[in-house]
């Protein structure tokens, strides 16, 4: 299904829903910044959705917003599409920017779609902090040099809640054996007021 010549198109398929209800009747429409308050209303809509048996027909248009919280709808919309047997479609309106792309991804290629002046945008995440040094030198050294290497490798770890590795991501840098060879003779990364 092709909304218009310079968009994306997909094959339209029985189960796919028609051009009017994905462009005019989403049943979770986001729009603006993505945040904390945007997944709340993101999770209660899904559950109506979920409560009423639909497939999500999903709109989106955001300038982006926090990472997280657009991975924590990216994993519900997996979730959702591998558990409830319903599918799930989404419209980029716009604008997808940011974190806004880290949520359309998480729809299968053939079930998203953009309107004719849709524009994404994708860019390597950002950080911002700052570092106190306060103590002894060794102590203050040590501390640059946890930052610095979560800089450098930008491993992710995952923690279970008793404390055991459980799990580490690799990065476009790190191979899988080198992941492997860290997890076994490192130490989990000391958490600080700075993250």
């Amino acid at each position: 299904m092709a909304f218009h010549d310079d968009s994306v198109s997909h094959e339209r398929d029985d189960s796919a829903p028609g051009q009017d209800k994905l462009l005019f009747l989403p049943n979770i429409s986001i729009n603006g910044l993505i945040d904390d308050e945007t997944v709340s209303f993101f999770l209660g809509r899904l559950e109506t959705v979920r409560k009423n048996g639909q497939d999500m027909i999903m709109e989106l248009n955001t300038s982006g917003g926090d990472a997280d919280a657009a991975r924590r709808m990216a994993l519900e919309v997996r979730l959702f599409r591998r558990h409830s047997g319903r599918d799930a479609f989404c419209v980029g309106k716009t604008k997808v920017y940011s974190a806004g792309v880290t949520i359309f991804a998480a729809f299968p290629t053939q079930d998203r779609f953009l309107t004719e002046d849709a524009v994404l945008l994708v860019h390597e995440r950002r950080m911002e902090t700052s570092i106190a040094l306060n103590g002894p030198i060794r102590s203050c050294i040590q501390i640059v040099r946890e930052q610095l290497a979560l800089l450098e490798n930008r491993d992710v770890w995952r923690w279970k809640a008793s404390g055991n590795l459980s799990k580490a991501v690799r990065s476009a840098r790190t191979s899988f054996t080198g992941a492997r060879r860290r997890i076994a003779t490192s130490t989990p990364p000391r958490r600080s007021v700075l993250e």
